[in-house]
């Protein structure tokens, strides 16, 4: 597959003097306790829309409107005028890349992950200041891939799809969704005075680096970015009412996120040789053995019920507001962030209204 970049320039946000117009003061906003220990790092989405495609324009259009509403998207990562690392709302604006494909069409494309996708989307190599990377890219069919770029410290997936969203209503020329942007809200992220630890941080949240000399072989820089396989699977709507009916059996209705996690986590148990037993090694989840599915979804419903409540938060406020993180030595336990360590993480988008994303002629189809 052949691409050929067309241009590449920065949309800005649409402010009262009009498109592109600065805002009068440079503000920022400081990057919260969670921000600061969550992933660094540009997150890609590439949507696909089948001819015929929505215009560029409309697109541009939209997106002139839409980061005047998420002026985060439009910024930089920095520091505050204190040091402190935050997201500068300077109206830089979003890097957006023209291309075509001259020699293939949609459909020619692997629904597989494969290296060929990658020329869908810009800069992922590089450490970028800006907030978010967008490449449009026109198949000689008519369709058009979107590959979204944005770095995951800036907002989560929930944030994330609103803009999209939002980004769509604007192209369609539709008023914005009765939706508050929220940023930093320092009352929201206060530690008590004094501390109170009431669960431990320092194995889950962080982690102790090894000296050098002393690190260990399990890990991505050990096994290298070659012994890595990305797999995609599909389970059916019958498989997964099914294995939930088996987990619930005992008459807890686990979820579904709950149940395939379940599945997957058994499933790795036993090619690691583990045995039918499936012993769980992972640090948030302390060494247990379980026979069948649905013991495995019982002990992932309450190690998650342990950690989501407001105490688990305000005690990892606590932690991480103390400096015992810096001063110990610790490290984000997010900069693990291979397929070996952890043992296994899993996201799940289901509630992302990713396929609302519109710009005119329906939603994407994959």
């Amino acid at each position: 597959m052949e691409i050929k970049v067309l241009s590449s320039k920065f949309v800005k946000p649409a402010h009262d003097g009009g498109a592109g117009a600065a805002a009068a003061v440079p503000e920022y906003v400081p990057l919260s306790v969670f921000d600061r220990v969550a992933y660094q790092m540009p997150m890609t989405t590439i949507f696909c829309f089948p001819a015929p495609a929505p215009s560029t324009a409309d697109i541009q259009k939209g997106l002139v409107a839409a980061l005047m509403r998420y002026r985060a998207f439009a910024g930089q990562l920095g520091e505050g005028p204190d040091g402190t690392p935050a997201v500068l709302l300077n109206d830089r604006g979003a890097c957006l890349v023209e291309a075509a494909v001259l020699d293939a069409g949609i459909a020619d494309m692997a629904r597989e992950p494969t290296p060929e996708l990658l020329k869908l989307h810009s800069y992922l190599e590089l450490e970028l200041e800006e907030v978010v990377v967008l490449q449009l890219t026109q198949f000689r069919c008519g369709s058009l891939t979107v590959g979204f770029t944005s770095n995951h410290v800036v907002a989560d997936g929930h944030a994330t799809s609103d803009f999209l969203v939002a980004w769509g209503r604007a192209a369609r020329g539709l008023p914005p969704m009765d939706i508050a942007t929220v940023y930093h809200r320092e009352e929201l992220f206060r530690p008590r005075s004094p501390p109170l630890l009431e669960y431990d941080h320092r194995t889950r949240e962080y982690y102790r680096p090894d000296p050098p000399a002393k690190t260990s072989a399990i890990g991505y820089d050990a096994y290298g970015a070659s012994n890595i396989v990305i797999h995609k699977a599909h389970l059916t709507k019958d498989f997964i009412v099914a294995l939930r009916a088996k987990a619930s059996q005992g008459g807890v209705p686990f979820s579904r996120f709950e149940t395939i996690v379940a599945h997957v986590w058994r499933a790795m148990t036993r090619a690691r040789g583990a045995g039918d037993s499936g012993t769980a090694t992972r640090d948030r989840l302390q060494p247990s053995v379980f026979l069948s599915t649905d013991d495995a979804a019982s002990v992932i419903h309450d190690e998650v019920a342990k950690v989501a409540d407001a105490a688990y938060f305000q005690s990892f406020m606590d932690f991480a507001c103390s400096g015992a993180a810096e001063k110990e030595g610790l490290a984000s336990s997010t900069v693990l962030k291979d397929v070996l360590c952890p043992d296994m993480e899993v996201d799940s988008w289901l509630t992302f209204p990713f396929y609302e994303l519109d710009f005119g002629t329906g939603g994407p189809a994959g």
